[in-house]
C-alpha cells in the first residue's frame, strides 16, 4: 500500500513470533485476507498474544509459518460481532497489516502504538488493592470512509489522575503498546470460560484540540477492517 494514502492518527510496529496457523478471514472485492495470531514478548518476559489480518497480496501466506519471527507495520482496527450466546455486540480488535516480512533478526520482540483520536466514553478512574492508579479509557480514531476505530485504552500512575479529569471530546495523542490480558467469565451456573481482553497500555499522553461538535465520529455495527 501507498505511504502517501495512509492514515498517521493509527499506527503500529511489532516485532514478534507467529503463534497460530493462518486461516481464510473474509474477502472483499476479489481480495482475500487472512488471520493469525503474533506472540510479542514483554521487557517483563511475558507474552502478548495479538490477533493480526493480512492480504493475500502482501505476503504468499505460506510463508506464515507457527514458530516464524515476522515484523509487522499496520493499524489497529476495531468492528463489532454479534454474540449469540450472549444476545449483545462484543467491540473486537485486530492488527489490519500494511507490511509485513519475515525477520532473521535476534532483536528482542518490539511493539510500539501511537494514535490520535477523541475521548469518546467517560473515564473511569479506580485504584489497584495495592493502591496503583488506573484510569480506562475509550479513544475513537477516525479512518477512511467517514468509519471511526474505538480504543480501549489504559494510563497508569500521574496519567491516571491527568486523563480522569478530561472531558468527553478531548483530543488525545498517546503512545503505548498493544497488550493482552486473560481473564474468566462465568457461563451459566457451573461452566467458566478463559476469554482474552486487548487494551492499549499508555506510556505518553498528549492532550490536543477539542473536538468539533458538529463533527460526528461514523461507524457502523457491520464495519469490516
Amino acid at each position: 500500500m501507498d505511504n502517501n494514502i495512509r492514515e498517521t492518527n493509527n499506527e503500529i510496529k511489532l516485532l514478534g513470533k507467529v503463534a497460530t496457523e493462518c486461516t481464510y478471514s473474509h474477502g472483499i472485492y476479489g481480495e482475500n485476507f487472512y488471520a493469525f495470531k503474533m506472540e510479542v514478548q514483554r521487557l517483563s518476559e511475558q507474552v502478548d498474544v495479538l490477533p493480526v489480518i493480512v492480504s493475500e497480496r502482501l505476503i504468499d501466506i505460506g510463508e506464515i509459518k507457527v514458530g516464524s519471527r515476522i515484523k509487522v507495520e499496520g493499524q489497529l482496527r476495531s468492528f463489532n460481532k454479534r454474540d449469540e450466546v450472549e444476545k449483545k455486540n462484543k467491540l473486537l480488535l485486530s492488527i489490519f497489516v500494511f507490511k509485513i516480512e519475515l525477520s532473521t533478526s535476534t532483536s528482542k520482540d518490539y511493539q510500539q502504538i501511537k494514535l490520535n483520536g477523541f475521548i469518546c466514553k467517560k473515564p473511569i478512574y479506580r485504584t489497584t488493592p495495592f493502591g496503583r492508579e488506573i484510569c480506562d479509557l475509550l479513544i475513537a480514531v477516525n479512518r477512511s470512509y467517514n468509519k471511526s476505530d474505538y480504543i480501549p485504552c489504559i494510563s497508569w500512575g500521574r496519567y491516571a489522575k491527568y486523563t480522569s479529569m478530561l472531558e468527553l471530546g478531548s483530543g488525545l495523542k498517546v503512545v503505548g503498546r498493544l497488550q493482552s490480558r486473560t481473564y474468566q467469565k462465568k457461563k451459566g451456573d457451573d461452566e467458566v470460560i478463559e476469554r482474552i481482553a486487548l487494551e492499549v497500555s499508555l506510556s505518553r499522553v498528549e492532550k490536543v484540540k477539542e473536538i468539533d461538535e458538529k463533527k460526528e465520529i461514523q461507524t457502523s455495527d457491520n464495519d469490516k477492517y
